[in-house]
């Protein structure tokens, strides 16, 4: 059964930095386009960053762009989200998502992926 498994979130105080971990079981994650979604309680969830299974290339948001960084480690099978300099307004629980590539370019809506993992809360308070 393919499964997406994160962690890495906590507390943090503004200026400090996350790194998140996605591991992906039961899939490779060749062949899939990969995202992060974010999601405030009464707000929808919002795509911050994902990349394209055929090349690799890696979008933003603009709230994120030149901040947090995607990677993905095929030796481990494992997505990351690098997140520098934290804001409190990143406060958010966080999503990795993966969907099996069968266009060329990832995107930001919520209905393309069909495998989620289960959340990370991320808070950013003094």
């Amino acid at each position: 059964q393919a499964q997406l498994v994160s962690s890495g979130g906590g507390l943090v105080q503004p200026g400090g930095s996350l790194r998140l971990s996605c591991v992906a079981s039961g899939f490779i994650l060749d062949g899939y386009h990969i995202a992060w979604f974010r999601q405030i309680p009464g707000t929808e969830r919002e795509g911050i960053s994902c990349m394209s299974s055929n090349n690799g290339d890696t979008y933003y948001v603009d709230s994120v762009q030149g901040r947090f960084t995607l990677s993905k480690n095929v030796a481990n099978n494992t997505v990351y989200l690098q997140m520098p300099s934290l804001r409190p307004g990143d406060t958010a629980v966080y999503y990795c998502a993966a969907h099996r590539a069968t266009f060329s370019m990832c995107d930001f809506s919520t209905n393309t992926y069909d495998i989620w993992g289960q959340g990370t809360q991320v808070t950013v308070s003094s």
